[in-house]
């Protein structure tokens, strides 16, 4: 069968210049991103390092307190003194009273603590210097809010998705990577973003999900990596990885006659696939013939 496109080390320089600026930069970005979830979701507990805790709190809510100590005794923590943050908290523990906010001098330790990036010019961020914003984080601490939720979950869908298009697209031009595991490769981080951002809101509603949150996030970033570095490997550094290194062995595994494990996985996979319809009717007609008229009888009695 003839190629129908050119591989990746054939490419002219210009070419791979373009590819490799673009995974380098995406590659940094990813990085930074990781770093940010690690100082914003990654506190949330007060621990730094990303936890099953970090995500509830982050999404359900730490129910046993107000938003503010949460914030106070989390992602914020080193934003002030200890004393200040006692301080701050005794005053919500009190009522947050509108009076005391001035008498105690909480006004103060905000003006110099938070307003620096709690203003009217933060977007995203609440406004400190109206003390109806402040007021409304003394409430109990809920998570996420679903208008928060609906505003990242749809910049993530758009700006994540065109990210993995585009390394897709590179990576698609791969040539030690069979057609049957590069689909997968590609299709693997949408499958996961949608899964990602889908678990942000049953996390919302029952934090058990919390770890559905980091199984997405793993998968996400497992897809990238492959992609991103069979893409680098191929452009620069094809001969001494791929026909002189260790990628050589995966290259005679490859193209074996024999089946390898993941062969056989995936044979098993379809296999179990195949079974799925006629499971589902047995099912149905079992729901039909038995379970139905059980519940069917329960609640004419309890009628």
């Amino acid at each position: 069968m003839t190629t129908k496109y050119t591989y990746l080390k054939d490419h002219d320089a210009p070419i791979k210049v373009l590819f490799t600026g673009y995974l380098c930069t995406v590659g940094i970005g990813y990085l930074f991103a990781l770093i940010q979830i690690l100082f914003t979701h990654g506190m949330a507990d007060g621990k730094f390092g990303l936890s099953v805790d970090d995500i509830v709190y982050s999404y359900y809510g730490n129910r046993s307190g107000t938003v503010l100590e949460q914030k106070l005794n989390g992602s914020m923590k080193d934003n002030a003194p200890e004393q200040e943050r006692f301080k701050i908290m005794e005053w919500v523990r009190d009522g947050a009273d509108s009076d005391e906010y001035k008498d105690d001098g909480i006004d103060k330790i905000i003006e110099s603590r938070c307003v620096m990036c709690h203003n009217k010019e933060a977007s995203g961020l609440p406004d400190f210097t109206k003390f109806e914003a402040l007021k409304a984080l003394t409430s109990e601490d809920t998570g996420a809010t679903f208008a928060s939720l609906t505003r990242v979950s749809h910049v993530h869908m758009f700006g994540i998705s065109f990210i993995f298009m585009f390394v897709g697209l590179i990576f698609s031009f791969a040539e030690t990577t069979t057609t049957q595991y590069k689909c997968i490769a590609i299709g693997m981080p949408y499958v996961f973003l949608v899964a990602d951002i889908l678990s942000w809101w049953l996390t919302k509603i029952h934090p058990m999900f919390a770890w559905l949150v980091i199984l997405a996030g793993m998968g996400m970033g497992v897809s990238f990596m492959f992609m991103w570095v069979t893409s680098i490997l191929e452009m620069w550094l094809f001969k001494p990885v791929f026909i002189d290194g260790l990628g050589s062995r995966y290259l005679q595994m490859r193209d074996s006659t024999d089946a390898s494990i993941a062969d056989r996985f995936w044979s098993y996979a379809q296999a179990l696939g195949r079974q799925i319809k006629p499971a589902a009717a047995f099912a149905k007609e079992q729901w039909l013939t038995r379970g139905w008229p059980v519940v069917k009888d329960w609640l004419k009695k309890r009628s």
